[in-house]
């Protein structure tokens, strides 16, 4: 578990953290894995393909490489519920319809789960704060942008069909408002798109945790439908001609949050 995250360093007051785009596995999960996870279908597939554009522009960038199915890196340590109904766990035991992650009795182990949490959710987060220190050293403030996806449809977790942008800021506790306002003028823009501001996410442990506007730390997850940019059944491919003008909308977000941040800090 040497490889466990990707970093990139970039030369803005953006680090885009992307903590659900893994694909590895230990062996204790790949043994224990049901047929229908086999294929790792939660996964906030292509999401470093999809913001590939991001290193161009200056960002910095933080990339799982082991799947949530081992442990998932926007859970606090304590496996503490973020949300209120059905969710998924620090180490998730079910899918997101519901159906048993794992074989009957061939689950990772408890002393394997205490490997996973310090050898790969521990480095991660350190990764996290490390950078967003650097960046506030250097700038005087920082911008996380927690990149996710999810199928459009997911019946267990939300109701209907999901918008397709669906920007979280905990209420308005993990980045400053006027921030949050100027995202979503910039979604009502982007024609043909849907949005929606703290909706059924509002952001997990990692926008929560790390996010403190009065200490001129400004985080917000994105939980983007996968509709936007890829096939959401098997095999998961990734769709160019939907992923074209997704990419112009996200590049118009992170433009978006930098103006802010220039306008509001200087520079």
């Amino acid at each position: 578990m040497d490889n466990v995250l990707h970093y990139h360093k970039g030369r803005l007051p953006l680090l885009i953290s992307m903590p659900h785009a893994g694909l590895n596995l230990t062996p204790a999960v790949r043994d224990g894995l049901v047929d229908q996870a086999r294929s790792l279908p939660d996964t906030d597939w292509h999401i470093p393909q999809l913001y590939d554009f991001a290193r161009e522009m200056g960002a910095s960038v933080v990339a799982a490489e082991y799947s949530r199915f081992v442990v998932d890196l926007n859970r606090p340590d304590d496996d503490t519920p973020l949300y209120t109904g059905a969710t998924t766990g620090l180490y998730p035991a079910t899918l997101f319809d519901g159906e048993p992650l794992f074989k009957a009795g061939q689950a990772p182990s408890a002393g394997e789960r205490d490997t996973y949490l310090e050898r790969i959710w521990r480095p991660y987060h350190a990764a996290i704060a490390q950078e967003l220190a650097r960046l506030r050293d250097t700038f005087g403030y920082a911008l996380l942008w927690d990149a996710h996806s999810i199928r459009s449809q997911v019946p267990r977790l939300f109701d209907g069909r999901l918008p397709d942008f669906n920007l979280g800021t905990f209420d308005g506790a993990s980045c400053d408002v006027e921030l949050a306002a100027w995202l979503e003028d910039a979604c009502r823009q982007a024609q043909g798109y849907s949005h929606v501001l703290n909706g059924r996410f509002k952001g997990g442990y990692i926008t929560r945790h790390y996010g403190d506007p009065a200490k001129d730390i400004h985080a917000v997850q994105l939980e983007l439908a996968q509709s936007t940019y890829m096939d959401e059944v098997e095999p998961f491919t990734y769709r160019d001609d939907l992923a074209r003008p997704t990419q112009a909308v996200l590049r118009r977000l992170l433009e978006t949050a930098l103006h802010w941040g220039s306008a509001r800090y200087g520079g």
